[in-house]
Formats: C-alpha cells, sequence, structure tokens
C-alpha cells in the first residue's frame, strides 16, 4: 500500500512531482472532513460525467471547488501565523527547498 505524497515537515503542504499543493486542514473535526471528501469525490464524478454539457460542467466545477474550500486545499489558508500561501509553486522555488532537496536526495539513495 502506498504511504502517499510527501508532506512538508510543517503540515502545509504535500507535494507532487516536485509542486506544493496546499494539504487539508488538520484541524476539521473527522466528521466534517469526511463529509466534504465524499462531496468532493461525487463532484468530480460530475465534472467527469458533464461531457458536452457546459452548464452542468460549469456546475460541477463550482462543487468541487466550494469542497476544496471547506478542506482548506483552496481560498484563504488554514494557518493563522501569517505565512504566505505557497500552493502550486515548485518545492525548489521556496522556503522548503533545502527540505525538498535533502528528502529527493535521500529517495535516489
Amino acid at each position: 500500500m502506498s504511504e502517499g505524497p510527501p508532506t512538508t515537515p510543517d503540515g502545509r503542504y504535500i507535494v507532487v512531482r516536485g509542486r506544493l499543493w496546499r494539504a487539508t486542514n488538520p484541524n476539521l473535526p473527522e466528521e466534517k472532513r469526511q463529509a466534504l471528501v465524499n462531496q468532493l469525490m461525487e463532484a468530480r464524478r460530475a465534472v467527469r460525467d458533464a461531457k458536452g454539457d457546459d452548464a452542468a460542467l460549469c456546475k460541477a466545477r463550482a462543487r468541487v471547488q466550494t469542497a476544496k474550500e471547506g478542506l482548506g486545499e483552496r481560498g484563504p489558508v488554514w494557518w493563522d501565523d501569517g505565512a504566505p500561501d505557497y500552493n502550486r509553486y515548485l518545492a525548489k522555488n521556496t522556503p522548503y527547498a533545502e527540505w525538498w532537496e535533502r528528502r529527493s536526495a535521500s529517495q535516489k539513495q
């Protein structure tokens, strides 16, 4: 079983193909988090199934956005220390660069 993508030491991001993606807010109660994940999966299926129907696609994408905002993966950041958001940045171009380089080097050994 896969352990999933690496997470930055502060838990704010996961890294996929060298790019930072904001992680789910760890402060969400499990029941709420699971409900939002279920909504997200349902919305993603609706995006997939909306082929050729622009109105349905637009509505489904809006549902994806709403679920992702609820999870803290989009919209305002979920941390409150004033740190900037590096969502979608390459890890090598952020303050996480040294951590990412060390991690990448250790994975090659």
